[in-house]
């Protein structure tokens, strides 16, 4: 039989489950590629695959509201962009990308706040938070 220990912060040691084997570290991965999806692109695109991929294993979970939620963040997030870009033409289109990047940064760090605290997100279908 392999000895487990775990010290305080929550990271096991030994036999069984590792930190990075967590049910929330994907999730907490998709949050943290959104934001630096907002430097660069491809890791937003990364993280709704990885969200994509995931949510079907926690189905009926708490989780399942972060899934739903980041899928929603990034699919609403393209759109906004669109509008954004074509928008530029006309002046008004740096100010929707400026609120789009804010809009990402507050559902992300929302995000990560509730996973962090292991909660499940009260409205994962809203547009805001």
């Amino acid at each position: 039989m392999t000895e487990r220990s775990s010290d305080p912060r929550g990271f096991t040691m030994g036999g069984g489950d590792s930190f990075l084997a967590s049910e929330t570290t994907i999730p907490m991965v998709v949050y943290v590629l959104y934001l630096i999806g907002l430097a660069t692109g491809v890791a937003a695109v990364i993280g709704v695959v990885l969200a994509y991929v995931n949510r079907d294993k926690v189905a009926g979970t708490w989780l399942t509201s972060h899934y739903r939620y980041q899928i929603r963040t990034f699919w609403i997030g393209l759109l906004i962009c669109v509008v954004g870009g074509i928008t530029v033409l006309v002046g008004i289109g740096f100010l929707i990308l400026l609120g789009f990047a804010v809009w990402v940064a507050v559902r992300s760090i929302l995000g990560i706040n509730r996973l962090a605290n292991r909660q499940p997100i009260a409205n994962p279908a809203a547009w805001l938070w």
